[in-house]
């Protein structure tokens, strides 16, 4: 087997809100998206991110519902410096955006906060922590 991934895909309610959130951690996807029922974007490295409203997903999986209990994935967003990290969870909870976990000095080596995209998925923002 020669498998390679290529390819996340995201279960949204409501693109325009989606993509509005993944725009604000920099990814490139166009204005005219938000009314598409599926996108894509390509990340450098060519591994794609893609969203699909819950109708496209029901169209073939009738029965289809959100995972409940806890999330199953989380999308980790690398930052240069803590100070960003901190300054991103900053930005996006002030912008209504939940925070799940405060920025914090994880006992790995990295400064790490947690907030939740507008369909409740984690999104793990980090970086390398200053050298001591």
């Amino acid at each position: 087997m020669n498998a390679r991934l290529n390819l996340i895909g995201l279960v949204v309610q409501d693109m325009a809100r989606s993509l509005a959130f993944y725009r604000r951690l920099g990814l490139d996807i166009p204005p005219d998206a938000d009314g598409e029922l599926h996108v894509e974007t390509t990340l450098p490295g060519g591994l794609r991110l893609a969203w699909d409203n819950v109708e496209t997903i029901r169209s073939f999986d009738p029965g289809w519902s959100p995972p409940s209990g806890g999330h199953r994935v989380s999308l980790a967003f690398l930052f240069d410096t803590p100070a960003e990290v901190d300054r991103a969870y900053a930005e996006l909870t002030g912008l209504g955006y939940e925070g799940h976990k405060a920025p914090w000095d994880a006992f790995w080596g990295q400064r790490y906060a947690e907030v939740l995209d507008p369909d409740g998925t984690i999104i793990d923002l980090f970086a390398p922590s200053d050298a001591g």
